[in-house]
């Protein structure tokens, strides 16, 4: 499954809990769903302008989706926690991912992805940014 798949599972999942009233948002999670939400946005932006970066630019803000997707995890229990954890399990395989050349020795596992995945993962991290958002708009 590739992760505009996997996140769009995660987010069809979150919303009918959220219907069905077994995910009652807490005003805790609204805000640190808004203020993840906001992070992501602020790493990886419009189709565009992460289109136009260097491979090596777009690698590093994918890495900061990570950071910014831990450190919410962190700060947070429960269902909002185990969606958080959904999501980075998700975008795991940018941590396989290298945007240098390995000329001499190894690369301890990394491999050089295609435009495409960087798309992809792109893609999956919008998604993300605007289910947190809808979240933090429930109640």
């Amino acid at each position: 499954m590739d992760m505009r798949r996997a996140v769009a599972v995660l987010a069809e999942e979150a919303e009918q809990l959220i219907q069905d009233h077994v995910w009652e948002v807490a005003p805790g999670e609204r805000a640190l769903a808004l203020d993840t939400a906001a992070g992501l946005r602020e790493v990886v932006g419009p189709a565009d302008v992460q289109g136009a970066l260097p491979q090596i630019k777009r690698l590093e803000h994918l890495r900061e989706t990570l950071a910014v997707l831990a450190i919410s995890l962190a700060r947070t229990h429960g269902r909002l926690a185990w969606f958080l954890s959904g999501a980075l399990n998700t975008l795991e395989p940018v941590l396989h991912w290298r945007a240098l050349p390995a000329d001499r020795g190894g690369a301890f596992g990394t491999v050089l992805p295609s435009s495409e995945q960087y798309t992809e993962a792109e893609d999956a991290v919008r998604r993300l940014q605007d289910v947190l958002a809808r979240v933090s708009r429930v109640g």
